[in-house]
């Protein structure tokens, strides 16, 4: 498979599981393959949104076995549309995207070449949304990427903060569903989710060793006090490495994006419009 810098997209088609509530004369919805710089094909989408023209872009990185077609995935897109435009992806092994997992390091290059699409689209505000494997490849995202690809505003939610936890039962069996060649079966045929076998080499920068490095770019920690995968030590540790960060502890919030309700949703959005940037120019303007 060649290699081809990050933004580079393939064939673009429209398919109708994405939809868009567009003011008129915007974008319509745009369904791509981009290709990283280590030439993985991911499945994207851009929605323009039901916001004023000029409002940023809103790019969604979901959490592990999950993509872009997924419910609570477009739960979580069309809800931030209303504060935006959004693009969705599904990371590498998961959806119709190539490649396979990697569980969070070589993942964000797939963010960074949806970033780049979401630059290349015409907005000059952009903000990255994750969520648990996703809300740390938006940590370990900003910390490294600069220019086309660097985020104005970054919220973490529900992101671990060290690797290799196994101090919950969902991680444990996490553990051996990414180390068991058994547990790779399950997420390939039960899960839709491509798993690489190799173990990380290097082991990339955890969440906490990257967070110091994003400011000043602002950044939001979310996290519920119910989690099941990653208590509240979590976001504490990244709160505490950040200490410009901004951090809600949400009473009786679960894990993710199936945890997320459109209350907490709204409210995501709305610190997206406040902390983006300055106002700029929107796609066609």
């Amino acid at each position: 498979m060649s290699t081809g810098r990050s933004g580079q997209r393939g064939q673009s088609i429209i398919r109708p599981t994405i939809r868009s509530n567009s003011h008129p004369g915007s974008r319509g919805p745009v369904r791509t393959f981009l290709r990283t710089v280590d030439g993985v094909p991911i499945d994207a989408a851009y929605d323009p949104g039901a916001a004023a023209p000029g409002a940023p872009a809103i790019v969604v990185a979901h959490g592990f076995t999950g993509d872009l077609e997924r419910p609570h995935v477009r739960r979580v897109a069309s809800a931030l549309a209303r504060y935006g435009a959004v693009v969705t992806f599904s990371f590498r092994g998961h959806g119709a995207s190539g490649g396979r997992s990697t569980v969070g390091d070589r993942e964000v290059e797939d963010l960074a070449a949806a970033v780049a699409w979401a630059r290349e689209l015409g907005h000059s505000r952009v903000a990255t949304v994750g969520f648990s494997m996703g809300g740390s490849v938006v940590l370990r995202h900003a910390a490294r990427h600069h220019a086309d690809a660097h985020p104005d505003a970054v919220v973490s939610v529900s992101s671990p903060a060290r690797w290799f936890y196994r101090g919950t039962a969902p991680m444990r069996r996490l553990h051996w569903l990414v180390l068991r060649p058994e547990g790779r079966l399950v997420g390939r045929y039960g899960l839709r989710t491509r798993i690489d076998h190799r173990t990380w080499d290097p082991v990339p920068p955890s969440p906490t060793e990257s967070v110091p490095l994003i400011a000043p770019t602002p950044l939001l920690i979310v996290h519920g006090d119910q989690d099941g995968y990653f208590p509240l030590d979590h976001p504490r540790m990244l709160a505490h490495a950040a200490p410009d960060a901004e951090l809600w502890l949400e009473p009786g919030m679960g894990h993710a994006e199936h945890a997320s309700d459109e209350a907490l949703l709204a409210r995501i959005g709305a610190w997206v419009v406040s902390h983006a940037g300055d106002l700029g120019p929107g796609p066609g303007h």
